[in-house]
Parts: C-alpha cells; structure tokens; sequence
C-alpha cells in the first residue's frame, strides 16, 4: 500500500481566491512639517485683500525749558505705510473613486495634513529666501539680511558666533527673540557652552515645543524649504516679520469640476472620470517692517534680522 503521508495541498493549488492577500492599513511616512512663517511670525488678520500697516517712522523729541517763562517746544511723530496684499495658494488632488473605495487607507485623512504642509512649505520658501515669491511680497528675510551686511561666517565656536549675533542685533535697536536654522543644526549644538560653562543649547522634551537657544526658541526648518547654501541660523526680532491672513486654510471636496492646464485644455473631467478631488485654498501676505528705535535712526543701518552662512556660501 502506498504510503500518503506526504500528499498535501500547496499554496499554489488553491486558485488563489481562498487565501486572501492582506492589505496595509497604514503609510510609511514622515510627518508632516510646520511652516516657520506661521509659527514664528506676527500674524495679523485681514478683512480686505489689502491692508496697510502703519511703522513708525520717527519719534517725538523732548525739550528742557529754560527757566520759569521758557517757551515749550513743539515735536512731531511720522509714521509710515506698508501695504500687505493677501495672495492665494492653492492646490488640488484628484483620486479615482475605485482607488477610494478600494483601498485599506482612510485616504483624504493622509491627503489633508499633506496639503496643508505643501502650503507652508511654499510660504516659507517665499518669506525666508524670496524664492517663487508673488510680486507683493517683499524680497525674503535671508537675502534682505545679507544685503543689509547683518551676516557672518560661521566660525569654529558656534556658541560666540550665536552671541555675536545678538549684539549685532542689540547695537541696531532690535531684540534677537528666536532663531530658525538648517535642518540637523540641534545635533552641532549640543554641547556647546557659554562663557560660564552653562549650556547655550536645551533640546525640546515634548512633542510640537521648540528647542531653546540662549532661552530662545529654535525651530529647524525641515519642510524642505531651507536652502543651506545660503544660511545656517537665522537670528531676528520676529515682531517685525507680519503675516496677515486673509482665509484660514480650507478644504472642499469637488465631483464634479473641470480640472484645465494654463491654455485652457481639459486635464481631468472629474464627473466623467469618476474622480473625486480635494482643493486646499490658503489667502495669505507678508511684510517686513523695520521701524525707528532708540538706537539707530538711520533706516539704512538697521534691519531685524541677523544670518550665520555657511564657510561654503562666502568662498563660493
């Protein structure tokens, strides 16, 4: 008798349809990154696309009056007018509706976050750099502070070059208050200590909160935006950067819209495609104010902001 100890069924001879494939359920993924502009900056909301903002541009002076019937004299105050012009950034995803329904994934949950994150990423690119910025934004932070000489090398100590730079900042009239930087500087700084041997450098211990430099928040710039040819820490009184908000950042699920290029062709028909797409609209400006203080009147000698750039960008 022949023995059948050894006839089983394989795998490949059930067709297929009677093992199930099991599909993931969640995404390999970073998370989403912050915009600096929105975290850092002044925010202002806005009722009309424009909105001037009035920065004082000289201050009262004060007089001694010479004896009991000395004359007082008359002062003034000038202010002058910045204009923010809301402009919009927007875009739009499209997924067929078989690939909704049969995926594992809740996908506009993944698609939101993603969104708003391609949004701050373009604004800062636009704030920080001047990089594919509208023409009513102004040139961007970084370019205006070399421009305005308020730069330096990074040099072999970090800690004094980072102390430098806020009384750079100090002798202009301005507060350093908070720093932006590469992505990865947090791990240059650790370490590093002052004068007195206290560390500059406190890394963040919960989730959101920003790492501290010389008690001064520090957010690395890691959406992609930073370019570290040009900077490696950005030092300012963010006070002076404004960003006004026109519209808060909003969603809408569109079925049955006509998606177009620039010449008018039809790139997606939503409805007869079986699409469903998801269009984010964000209406937002900028403007950098650079006001008079009590140390420096000359506008040409002042500005809020101060730039450690790489040995690599001076020798370039």
């Amino acid at each position: 008798m022949v023995s059948n100890v050894n006839s089983i069924i394989p795998s490949g001879e059930l067709g297929g349809g009677l093992i199930p494939t099991e599909y993931a359920t969640q995404i390999i993924q970073d998370a989403p990154k912050s915009s600096v502009s929105l975290t850092r900056m002044r925010q202002i909301r806005m009722s009309t696309r424009t909105r001037p903002q009035p920065v004082l541009d000289s201050k009262p002076i004060a007089y001694w009056v010479g004896g009991d019937t000395g004359l007082k004299q008359t002062t003034k105050m000038k202010w002058s007018g910045l204009s923010i012009t809301a402009e919009e950034l927007a875009a739009i995803v499209p997924i067929p509706e078989a690939v909704i329904a049969d995926s594992g994934i809740p996908l506009w949950e993944e698609v939101t976050p993603r969104l708003a994150a391609a949004l701050g990423y373009k604004l800062d690119q636009a704030t920080l750099f001047g990089v594919d910025k509208p023409s009513s934004f102004p040139d961007g932070i970084i370019p205006q502070a070399i421009k305005a000489h308020n730069t330096l090398t990074q040099g072999k100590d970090l800690a004094k070059d980072v102390a430098t730079m806020g009384q750079k900042l100090a002798e202009q009239g301005f507060a350093m208050n908070g720093f932006a930087s590469k992505p990865g500087l947090n791990w240059e700084l650790i370490g590093l200590r002052n004068a007195n041997g206290s560390p500059i450098y406190v890394p963040s211990l919960a989730s959101g909160a920003p790492s501290t430099l010389y008690g001064f928040g520090l957010n690395e710039v890691d959406n992609g935006a930073w370019d570290t040819t040009k900077a490696v820490l950005l030092g300012a009184d963010w006070s002076n950067f404004v960003v006004g908000i026109r519209q808060d950042i909003t969603y809408k699920l569109l079925d049955q819209a006509v998606i177009t290029d620039d010449d008018g062709k039809v790139i997606l028909n939503l409805a007869q495609q079986d699409c469903v797409a998801m269009r984010v609209v964000f209406r937002v400006g900028f403007q950098i104010a650079n006001p008079i203080n009590d140390v420096q009147s000359d506008k040409d000698k002042r500005f809020p902001a101060y730039v450690i750039a790489p040995a690599s960008a001076v020798a370039a």
